[in-house]
């Protein structure tokens, strides 16, 4: 095997027993960067220099006996979440040259620790989409059918773990962008419960959902991750104060006796694709093996959780994108007026799918739409959250597909943004409820596309659902 190929806990042990340094580990990650990124397009920034120099201060550490779990272990991060003193675009050219003059906390946890970062990598801007083709640095392709989309918005964050570029990777979900393409990419995507980890440094979408959690190989390695990045921080006032427990220690204890929820609703939507189907079934009956019992529940209020996402996040994105104007922020378009450098900067540094959702953002929240839309729309949401706390009295965690279907060709629902949106349909309730969810690879369908199992828990229930994810991989 490849040092690239490593699990997490793989690296940390081989640098543990001095069976190869950080630096060679990190050269094989860059040199698999080097032979795939023309093809993948994962990487929007390599910092082959700054990874090197933070390898070599990493086996420095090792060798004074400073190892932590994350020390020496190369990583990518989503461009949408701010490295110091590198490149951050959130995958938009209006910040093409922007450079973070600050860490997001999630990752100057990780530097405590001496990770090393291979770079940013590519997303649907600012994480509008489920497909990672609304990029403006080109698309993300899918590394087991490169015809294929690699889903999104982290889609190079899926992608990168999966064709071993990285041994992990920090992404963002606020309506199923770590988890969707966790699944078309065969990888362990984490939600975490909304509030667990700081979204201080990340630039945002919809502050009310926005979450920052791993993709890694295994569940074992998301519990190291979460882990270190998790807890309360002072700069984001979402954080709650709640102890952040050992993921690792309990994922090996049984899980018979466990009531695991199967909600009829995400079996019953139209357009399912059949083979996925077939495998997250079978899947599934995987717990009943390790003594689970299934209990068909019923979440009605799910098929509004995609109309109400497509409310309340275009209505925050309008806000929160005010700030990239070309004059706070933002790359400068000349003009002869000051009216005419903010049109001529948004028009031309962001792409489609951004536009549209701050149009439609801007019209639910308008005086005479409000009402109608955005305050019905929180209450909808409010149904749907009161819709699993009902269900969670009831089994300890739920079972669904991630996806209704396997990656799709790149180009296939550019043109058709309600198709698009539908892939979210699985993602999307557990983000509008705030509550966690972790997709687990379930199988391939016979043209070795991966499809994914997703697993919720209760709000704070990580350790719940890292136990049983790493029980049933």
């Amino acid at each position: 095997m490849n040092l690239n190929e490593l699990t997490l806990k793989q690296a940390y042990e081989g640098l543990k027993e001095k069976k190869f340094s950080s630096v060679e580990l990190t050269q094989a990650c860059l040199k698999r960067i080097e032979e795939r990124n023309k093809d993948i397009n994962a990487f929007i920034t390599v910092a082959s220099e700054v990874a090197l120099e933070q390898a070599k201060r990493a086996d420095e550490m090792i060798a004074s006996g400073q190892q932590k779990m994350l020390t020496g272990i190369p990583y990518s991060v989503k461009d949408a979440i701010c490295v110091e003193d590198m490149r951050s675009t959130g995958s938009a050219k209006i910040l093409d040259n922007y450079i973070a003059p600050y860490p997001a906390t999630v990752i100057k946890k990780i530097q405590e620790q001496g990770g090393v970062i291979l770079g940013k990598v590519n997303c649907d801007a600012f994480g509008h989409g489920a497909s990672n083709e609304n990029s403006m640095y080109g698309p993300v392709k899918n590394p087991h059918d490169l015809s294929k989309v690699a889903g999104g918005s982290s889609g190079g964050s899926a992608a990168s773990v999966a064709d071993h570029m990285c041994i992990y990777g920090i992404a963002e979900d606020t309506g199923g962008s770590i988890r969707f393409p966790a699944s078309l990419c065969g990888v362990v995507g984490l939600r975490p419960s909304y509030g667990r980890n700081s979204r201080y440094g990340i630039m945002p979408m919809a502050s009310s959902l926005d979450t920052v959690g791993p993709i890694a190989k295994t569940s074992e390695d998301i519990a190291i991750i979460l882990e270190a990045m998790a807890g309360k921080d002072e700069k984001d006032g979402t954080t709650v104060d709640v102890p952040v427990p050992h993921y690792g220690e309990h994922l090996e204890e049984d899980i018979s006796g466990l009531r695991v929820g199967v909600p009829k609703e995400y079996f019953e939507m139209a357009g399912m694709d059949e083979e996925t189907r077939v495998l997250v079934e079978k899947k599934i009956q995987q717990f009943k093996e390790l003594g689970c019992e299934l209990v068909e529940v019923s979440l009605p209020y799910t098929k509004y959780a995609v109309p109400v996402y497509y409310i309340l996040v275009p209505s925050e994105d309008s806000s929160n994108l005010g700030r990239l104007d070309g004059i706070r922020y933002g790359v400068r378009e000349e003009a002869d007026t000051l009216l005419g450098i903010y049109a001529q900067s948004r028009a031309k540094g962001f792409p489609e799918e951004v536009k549209r959702r701050i149009m439609i953002g801007t019209y639910a929240l308008s005086a005479g739409y409000y009402d109608a839309y955005y305050r019905k729309a929180q209450k909808v949401r409010t149904l749907i959250s009161q819709d699993f706390e009902r269900v969670f009295r009831e089994v300890d965690v739920l079972v669904t597909p991630t996806s209704p279907f396997p990656a799709f060709d790149l180009g296939e629902k550019s043109s058709d943004p309600l198709a698009m949106y539908l892939a979210d349909i699985f993602v999307g309730p557990a983000a509008v409820a705030g509550i966690p969810g972790i997709s687990l690879p379930a199988g391939n369908t016979t043209a070795g596309l991966p499809v994914g199992l997703q697993i919720m828990g209760k709000r704070m229930s990580e350790e719940l659902l890292l136990r049983v994810g790493h029980q049933i991989q």
